[in-house]
């Protein structure tokens, strides 16, 4: 009898339409299930504490915990508060962190919208103070019971890491160092020249190259690999993954891309197709632009309140001592390079500077008024970018704008360093807290500045602003201010 082969089955590029998702969500039962605990947590206490103190739930806690429940439900997933490879310490941390920011936000628009005085303060100190205890309890004891599961229910998966890159050599350490993950690994497959003097047999074992791996595979009883090579490597990635499809192994790749500038990196999908992001802001993330444009609102607005008589007598002293206006307006570079103008109060004789050069303010620079040096010294010659934030243009926190023709200077001698500009410029910023402040009379001084700029774009979050504002009074006072 003649058999019939049947000719494989191609898909087209053009007719190729995925069917389910590339990229998953992946909170698990237990995340969710801790996410909302915390909430109705929260939400108990509060209005266990307004009926002990009052005797009823009046409309206005039941609003309160309406607001409360859905911040907590947007802030929480934001910290990735319940993410269980952090372990507890780390966790507990992020709780309070997520808490802090959820406390301050009901706080904040209690203040904006002048309702703060009909609750009872001994019911909000004891609904914070009391909800993160019993928020923490509740973490620490699910924390335990999911960690006991794992360890009694969960089989490992035999596992084999292919590269020889650093990135490689991080994924084994992290996955060993993981218990939440039941991955194994059980050798390293390298095809470097040094080959198995690359790899501690400590950290992980030499299996030998990739075109052994199929035998690998399964004289191990491999049931996962994680391929680390960079992208120059796409061919073998390919001839790898055809080698192994058929052998009901989880093939996971991990692209070695950090050789690149890489600006708030992530990846996502459009329509099931993968897309990994290089460079982006932040704040294009849903959600994340509201948030910090929220907090910066209502703290520029409070500051403001609270400023006005200490701006309202440096506008006087200006006005008095020295002819000429009060706002000194310059242009620099905003948001994704846009023109913004920039407020500060006069600190310097109106003088005329060239058209394509702006001078920086020396120590002893003889443009400085009486009064110009004081406020510069303490900072307070920056107040009316308050105004610029409450307008959009700037945030409270974010890299220091700076003159268009300085960004036109040093965009040609430091690599990268227009990528500063990937998210709104601040009143203040996480290289000024750390003490890049002052002249920059060498380019070395503005590189430091760059580097705690997209360190800032990287890392950032609701908290690491707060951080910033806290710690800026601290250090109005440097010496290197002038």
């Amino acid at each position: 009898m003649e058999s019939t082969s049947l000719p494989p089955i191609e898909l087209e590029a053009n007719g190729f339409i995925p069917v389910k998702r590339l990229f998953r969500y992946h909170d698990t039962l237990m995340v969710r299930a801790q996410l909302y605990i915390s909430i109705v947590a929260a939400v108990v206490c509060l209005l266990g504490l307004a009926y002990w103190r009052i005797g009823e739930v009046d409309i206005l806690y039941r609003q309160l915990a309406v607001l409360v429940a859905l911040l907590m439900f947007i802030i929480y997933k934001l910290f990735g508060v319940f993410r269980q490879s952090r372990g507890r310490l780390l966790g507990t941390i992020q709780l309070a962190k997520a808490w802090s920011v959820t406390v301050l936000l009901v706080l904040t628009l209690g203040f904006i919208t002048r309702t703060t005085d009909e609750f009872s303060r001994l019911v909000i100190g004891g609904w914070v103070a009391l909800g993160f205890l019993v928020q923490m309890a509740g973490y620490l004891v699910s924390f335990r019971l999911c960690q006991r599961f794992h360890m009694h229910f969960c089989d490992p998966v035999p596992t084999l890491v292919v590269g020889s890159h650093w990135l490689a050599k991080h994924l084994v350490e992290s996955l060993n160092k993981n218990t939440w993950l039941p991955d194994e690994v059980v050798g390293v497959v390298d095809n470097s020249y040094k080959g198995r003097d690359n790899w501690d047999n400590a950290l992980a074992p030499w299996l030998g190259s990739t075109h052994d791996i199929v035998d690998i595979v399964k004289q191990k009883n491999i049931r996962r690999i994680y391929i680390a090579l960079p992208l120059s490597c796409s061919d073998m990635i390919e001839t790898i993954y055809k080698k192994l499809v058929d052998h009901n192994v989880d093939i996971i790749w991990a692209p070695d891309i950090f050789a690149l500038k890489l600006l708030n990196h992530g990846v996502r999908e459009v329509a099931g197709v993968p897309l990994l992001t290089l460079s982006e802001s932040p704040l294009t993330r849903e959600g994340q632009a509201f948030v910090k444009s929220a907090m910066d609102h209502s703290i520029a607005l409070m500051m403001l309140i609270v400023l006005s008589p200490l701006m309202l007598a440096t506008a006087i002293a200006i006005k008095l001592t020295s002819p000429g206006p009060i706002i000194y307006k310059q242009k620099r570079h905003g948001w994704d390079g846009r023109i913004i103008e920039v407020w500060k109060f006069r600190s310097m004789y109106v003088h005329k500077e060239g058209e394509n050069t702006v001078t920086q303010a020396t120590k002893t620079d003889p443009r400085i008024t009486k009064v110009g040096r004081f406020i510069r010294r303490t900072s307070i010659d920056e107040l009316p970018q308050l105004f610029n934030v409450l307008s959009g243009s700037m945030s409270l926190v974010g890299p220091r704008p700076h003159a268009i023709q300085h960004d036109e200077f040093y965009t040609q001698h430091i690599k990268s360093y227009m990528i500063r500009l990937r998210i709104k410029p601040g009143l203040t910023g996480l290289a000024q807290v750390n003490g890049c402040r002052g002249e920059t009379e060498f380019v070395e001084k503005m590189e430091k500045r760059v580097e705690y700029d997209i360190d800032y774009i990287n890392r950032w979050s609701i908290w690491l602003d707060l951080k910033v504002l806290i710690k800026t009074p601290f250090t109005l006072l440097r010496k290197d201010i002038y």
